[in-house]
Order: structure tokens, then sequence, then C-alpha cells
């Protein structure tokens, strides 16, 4: 799923002109619009996108941020836990994903 995630964020910042760091650099006025849909404008003429990413390993986490785009995500907006649930769904839900939940919430919350 996040690796999906990626893939989309990599499309619609190069449909917006936005590079890897979440710079403008696009040459089109229909580039800018709307793109409070997708990015939060921060300082520093930067756009971060509008997104949480949760996980409960890190594995996967750490190719996301060692990707191309991985500075381009707020550090805060990670959320993983530690042992994953080895493809057990009940395990994930019950056990893993219920000692995140709060946390993501607030974070789902604020962004």
């Amino acid at each position: 799923g996040n690796q999906i995630g990626a893939a989309f964020w990599q499309t619609i910042s190069g449909e917006h002109g936005l590079d890897g760091d979440g710079q403008y650099n696009g040459t089109s006025d229909l580039q800018l619009e709307r793109m409070n849909v997708y990015f939060n404008h921060a300082s520093g003429d930067k756009y971060l996108p509008r997104a949480v990413l949760v996980n409960l390993e890190p594995g996967t986490m750490d190719a996301v941020r060692s990707g191309p785009f991985g500075n381009f995500f707020r550090p805060n907006n990670f959320f993983f836990g530690q042992s994953g649930a080895g493809n057990n769904w009940a395990k994930g839900h019950y056990i893993e994903g219920a000692e995140l939940v709060d946390q993501v919430l607030d974070v789902v919350r604020r962004e």
C-alpha cells in the first residue's frame, strides 16, 4: 500500500511541477491551480503532501524514505510498528494496529 502511495505522490507531484523536495519548478499556471487539494504550502515555497504513511513494520517506510521522494513527506507523518503482523489480518487489526491507531488519528486530524 505505501509503495503504491509513493508512486501516486510521484505522479501527482510531477503533474503539479514539484520536484522530490517539494519545490515548484513548473512552467504553467495550471500546475498551481488546485495545488491545495493534494499539498500544504510550507515555508520556503515548499509544498508537502497531505498524506499520513502508516505500516506495521518499518521496512516499507525505510524504502519510501530512502527513495527519490523521501524528503517530500513530513517526517512526523510516518507511523510504523516494529514487528508487523506476519500477513495475519487479525493480529494486525486487534494487536499491532490497535497500538498505533490513536497516534495515527491525531496526525490525520491535524492534516
